[in-house]
């Protein structure tokens, strides 16, 4: 382990505040460094410290380093020149700026020096009067957490998995926010799985919509198997649901299991429960999808019978008609020497043998279910 931590040392030098690759600047003399900026407080012994609402992120680790608390930094969608300030001023390592700025990554849980990353992905449920085949039944965006031993950074990407009620909601709470970052994190992570649970209950509700839809009886004049295309894109925004879920299960338990200098063990047991929240969470999504595929191959089975049924029912007409076809052909050769055609009964005869050949045939048919 000692030759691996050597080995990321060599690869990723540090970037701590006052490194080499930072030396001399200024996150003050850049407008643009805060123009992403949300929300920038001081949080110290549980509560905001007031009168911090327009502090820049600079200003905010000024007083954190002469005071004591921490920061947390709330941001929306940062460029990469609206991000370097701020990543200068805490030191953050490039790669995490790199996936941090241009988003669309797995939920994941990376360590780089003094500072934890972490990846979630939020989950908002599309209100919809009717599942169609074009329905787009749940929304995908990304929340970024950047844990220092003073500070909290998040970067939030997406129209959906805003912050603000948490942070309203944690400051309601100073017992808990005085335990410092790893509190925060705690509460995002939190915050990110009940949103899970929410659209877990949503979808299932479509996914029971559905079922219903296959295994009802179908309206009269309506063909079954009409419903693969509503099955298949809710399989493909299960799928979806699952990406964001099934990833994050291993971040959250290195955060509820190992010891981390940048979590508070008393936080540790509450991420625990958030691990549980989850798992429980990713067995569902997992459920959703082998049911969406018993209800595909279903639908599919049942599409395959109803054409099983049209093609018997055409076979059985076929095999009726063949009949009279059979018996008019054998007449129409215009042989002279057929002594049928100089009887006077001949054609009432040849009309009652196709009748009577043609009913039985149709009896048979109805009796085994053909028709």
């Amino acid at each position: 382990m000692s030759m691996i931590r050597d080995l990321r040392a060599a690869v990723r030098p540090s970037l701590r505040k006052g490194s080499a690759s930072y030396s001399g600047y200024d996150a003050t003399r850049d407008p643009s460094a805060t123009s992403a900026v949300v929300d920038c407080a001081v949080y110290r012994d549980g509560c905001r410290v007031k009168g911090d609402s327009c502090r820049t992120p600079h200003e905010a680790m000024l007083q954190v380093r002469e005071r004591g608390g921490f920061a947390w930094i709330g941001l929306h969608e940062p460029t990469e020149a609206e991000f370097a300030g701020i990543a200068a001023e805490f030191g953050l390592h490039p790669l995490a700026v790199e996936d941090a700025v241009h988003a669309h990554q797995r939920p994941k849980l990376e360590r780089y020096d003094d500072t934890l990353f972490t990846v979630f992905k939020t989950i908002h449920y599309v209100e919809h009067a009717e599942l169609t085949a074009t329905s787009e039944v749940v929304e995908t965006g990304e929340v970024m957490c950047f844990t220092g031993r003073d500070f909290v950074i998040t970067v939030r990407h997406g129209g959906q998995g805003s912050l603000r009620a948490l942070r309203h909601r944690l400051q309601e709470d100073p017992e808990l926010l005085a335990k410092g970052p790893s509190a925060v994190l705690h509460s995002i992570a939190d915050h990110v799985v009940d949103g899970y649970i929410a659209v877990a209950a949503a979808v299932q509700d479509d996914i029971e919509e559905v079922e219903s839809d296959v295994f009802a009886p179908p309206a009269k004049g309506s063909p079954r198997g009409t419903d693969a295309g509503r099955i298949y894109q809710l399989k493909r925004e299960v799928l979806e649901f699952k990406r964001a879920v099934s990833p994050l299960l291993r971040p959250m338990q290195l955060l509820s299991e190992r010891p981390m200098r940048l979590v508070d063990p008393d936080i540790q047991k509450y991420f625990r429960d958030v691990a549980d929240h989850l798992a429980r969470v990713q067995e569902q999504v997992v459920g959703f999808d082998e049911l969406l595929n018993s209800i595909l191959q279903a639908n599919l089975a049942q599409a395959t019978v109803a054409q099983n049924e049209d093609m018997r029912k055409i076979t059985s007409w076929a095999a009726i008609i063949a009949v009279p076809t059979m018996i008019c052909g054998v007449y129409g050769m215009n042989f002279k020497h057929m002594p049928e055609l100089e009887w006077r009964l001949g054609y009432p005869m040849v009309m009652a043998a196709i009748v009577g050949i043609c009913f039985t045939i149709h009896r048979a048919l109805r009796r085994n279910g053909w028709l």
